[in-house]
This record gives C-alpha cells, sequence and structure tokens, in this order.
C-alpha cells in the first residue's frame, strides 16, 4: 500500500477499506499499523497508543518519525477507528 494521507471526510473509501479487510482477514488478528509523522506531532500520535509497544525510527534528518505498532483487533471496526484517530493527528501518514 502506497503512503497516503487519510481520506477522513470520503465515506466510499472507508466502506471499500472495510470490505478489503473483511475479505482478507481472520478476526481476531495482530494488524500491522505503520505511520510517518512530523517530529512535532510524535506526543499526539503516541498518545493514541499509549497502551501498546511502538518501535519509533527517526528519518535520516530526523524531521520526521516512523511509528510500527502490532495491535490485536477484534474487527474491522476496530482498524478503521484507529485509522480514523490518527488521521486526525497534523501531518500524519499512513503506510
Amino acid at each position: 500500500m502506497a503512503p497516503q494521507k487519510l481520506p477522513l471526510s470520503d465515506p466510499n473509501w472507508w466502506s471499500n477499506f472495510q470490505q478489503l479487510l473483511d475479505a482478507n482477514n481472520e478476526w481476531p488478528v495482530h494488524y500491522l499499523f505503520k505511520f510517518i509523522v512530523p517530529k512535532a506531532g510524535l506526543s499526539e500520535l503516541e498518545a493514541l497508543f499509549s497502551d501498546h509497544s511502538i518501535d519509533v525510527k527517526a528519518s535520516s534528518k530526523g524531521n520526521y518519525l516512523s511509528l510500527t505498532m502490532h495491535i490485536r483487533v477484534e474487527n474491522s471496526d476496530e482498524v478503521v477507528a484507529i485509522y480514523r484517530a490518527a488521521g486526525e493527528v497534523e501531518g500524519v501518514i499512513a503506510l
């Protein structure tokens, strides 16, 4: 999946995404979430995942950070909710 800003206001995109999730996963599953965020947005994104282990790596210049989390989710609704919440962080890109 190519990096993209999340289309928070497009209900058709979310519906299609959720259908793909359901077609390709057997719930519950440990889902891999990856985000890139400007350094200034790190604390806000970390707060969303405070109950989970987060692997953080800085870009070569240190301006951006890559966050990787493996989170056990019960269904596609949880995956969508996590992406929607992360999409509210300024400058976040989902991978």
